[in-house]
């Protein structure tokens, strides 16, 4: 059950990861300093899309409209930690 558990944490760390590559990218993409006419930077930038729009829809429905200003993924990584600390507090049941 330990394995379980060092799974769980794993795919939390690479949710967490993800979206702290895509809110990183899209600061760069709206400074101009990437840009998505680049192949590279595109496929990436559609991956990530791709992979947290499933995650942020849901969040963006439920908050209110911020005027341009998106905290979905703010609000995911809260709920991501927020699932590390409750998987951590309760280790004993993995045991």
């Amino acid at each position: 059950m330990l394995s379980l558990f060092q799974i769980l944490m794993l795919v939390l760390d690479i949710v967490w990861f993800f979206i702290i590559a895509h809110v990183i990218m899209s600061w760069l993409i709206n400074f101009q300093v990437l840009n998505l006419h680049q192949q590279l930077v595109g496929q990436i930038w559609y991956f990530l899309n791709r992979m947290l729009e499933p995650v942020y829809g849901p969040v963006r429905r439920i908050l209110p409209n911020m005027g341009g200003v998106d905290l979905a993924p703010l609000v995911v990584l809260i709920g991501v930690y927020a699932a590390r600390i409750i998987l951590a507090n309760n280790i004993s049941a993995f045991y």
